[in-house]
C-alpha cells in the first residue's frame, strides 16, 4: 500500500525521536511517506501560530497524524493544543496501552492493560469554568452526553473484540456524581448486554486505582470519562515503568493522531539520548490502525528484544549506556531481520 501521514516532530526531544522512529517505519517498508507539518512552539516562532491551519489541513487530507511532544506555553492565555486537535477533529477515544517490557525497573511484570478514555467532555470542558469576583469561590461544569457515552464505550466493546480481548471494567463516581457519571455507567451497562462474549464488570474509581497498584492483573480493558481516563491511563503507565513506555492513540470517526504521552524534555534537548520507545509503540499502533498489525508487531518485539539482549544500545532512562541513535539502530536492525 502507498499511503501519505502527516508528521509533526514537535517541540524539545521531539525531532530526535522523530527521526529514530520514521527510520524504523522506513525499514519496515511500510509503503508510507510524509509531510512534515508544524505545531507548538516551533510553530509559534516560525508562523506566529501554535497550531497552523497549514497544519489542520495537512491532518485532515491525509487523516492520520504521528506527532511528537508539544509545549503548549503556561499562562498568556493559550489553549492546550493537544485538547484543540482533540476537539477540532472530534478525536473521542483516547486508548492508552500500559505493557510491561523487560529491563525497565518496573515494579510488576505482566501488565496488559488498555484504558480507552472519553477525550472530548465531562470535566474537561473549557466553558461552564467560573471564578467569583472576590476571588472566592470556582465553579466548574462537568458535562457526559448518552452519544458520548454511548460511543466511547461501544468503541472499547469493539476494540476489545478486534483485540481478543476477555474483560471490560467500566470505571466510574457514580455513587457520588449520580447525574454526569450515573448516565455514564448506566450507558455502559446498556451497550455491554450488547456483548455477551466479553465479560462485563464496574468499578468506583478510588476503589480502581487502589486495585491497579494491588492486583492489576485483573485488568483487562478499562473505559471511563475523561477526567478518570487521564488520571488511570498515567497510573497505568507508572506500573510498567513510566511515561517513556507510553503510547496514545487519539482516534475519530475522520481522523486519528498518534503520539508519545510524555512531554517534550527540554532540559535532554539537542543531548541525544532521548527514549524513542512511546514515539515508537505509537508508530506501531498506527500500523495496526491502518491495517498493518503484522508490521507493529515487528516494531513491539524488536523494542522487547532489544531492551532484553542489548542494553549497551538502550538509553540511560531505561538503564542502558547507549543514546536515542543507538536504540534506534537496535530496532532497525531487528526488524530488518524478522
Amino acid at each position: 500500500m502507498s499511503k501519505t501521514i502527516a508528521v509533526i516532530p514537535g517541540d524539545g526531544i521531539g525531532p530526535e525521536i522523530m527521526k529514530a522512529t520514521l527510520r524504523v517505519l522506513d525499514a519496515l517498508d511500510c509503503g508510507l511517506s510524509y509531510e512534515f507539518v508544524d505545531a507548538g512552539m516551533v510553530a509559534l516562532e516560525k508562523h506566529g501560530d501554535l497550531l497552523p491551519k497549514d497544519t489542520l489541513d495537512a491532518i485532515a487530507r491525509h487523516k492520520i497524524a504521528l506527532k511528537g511532544p508539544l509545549t503548549t506555553p503556561i499562562g498568556g492565555g493559550f489553549t492546550s493544543i493537544n485538547v484543540t486537535l482533540r476537539r477540532h477533529f472530534d478525536l473521542y477515544a483516547n486508548v492508552r496501552p500500559a505493557i510491561s517490557f523487560p529491563g525497565t525497573k518496573a515494579r510488576f511484570e505482566n501488565i496488559d492493560i488498555i484504558t480507552v478514555r472519553e477525550n472530548t467532555e465531562g470535566a474537561y470542558l473549557s466553558e461552564g469554568q467560573t471564578l467569583s469576583e472576590d476571588g472566592e469561590v470556582a465553579t466548574s461544569m462537568v458535562r457526559n452526553t448518552r452519544k458520548g457515552s454511548t460511543r466511547i464505550v461501544k468503541y472499547a466493546f469493539e476494540m476489545a473484540r478486534q483485540k481478543g480481548r476477555k474483560k471490560i471494567t467500566a470505571v466510574h463516581k457514580a455513587n457520588i456524581m449520580k447525574t454526569s457519571s450515573g448516565l455514564f455507567l448506566n450507558v455502559a451497562r446498556e451497550v455491554a448486554k450488547e456483548y455477551p462474549d466479553i465479560e462485563f464488570n464496574e468499578m468506583i474509581v478510588d476503589n480502581t486505582c487502589m486495585q491497579l497498584v494491588m492486583r492489576p492483573e485483573q485488568f483487562d480493558v478499562i473505559v471511563t470519562t475523561n477526567l478518570f481516563g487521564d488520571i488511570l491511563s498515567d497510573l497505568c503507565a507508572g506500573l510498567v515503568g513510566g511515561l517513556g513506555l507510553a503510547p496514545g492513540d487519539n482516534i475519530g470517526a475522520g481522523a486519528a493522531i498518534f503520539e508519545a504521552v510524555h512531554g517534550s524534555a527540554p532540559d535532554i534537548a539537542g543531548k541525544g539520548v532521548a527514549n524513542p520507545c512511546a514515539l515508537l509503540l505509537a508508530a506501531a499502533d498506527m500500523l495496526d490502525h491502518l491495517g498493518m498489525a503484522e508490521k507493529g508487531n515487528k516494531v513491539r518485539a524488536a523494542i522487547r528484544d532489544t531492551l532484553t539482549s542489548d542494553r549497551d544500545a538502550v538509553t540511560p532512562d531505561l538503564g542502558g549506556k547507549g543514546n536515542t541513535d543507538s536504540f534506534g539502530d537496535a530496532i532497525v536492525k531487528r526488524v530488518k531481520a524478522a
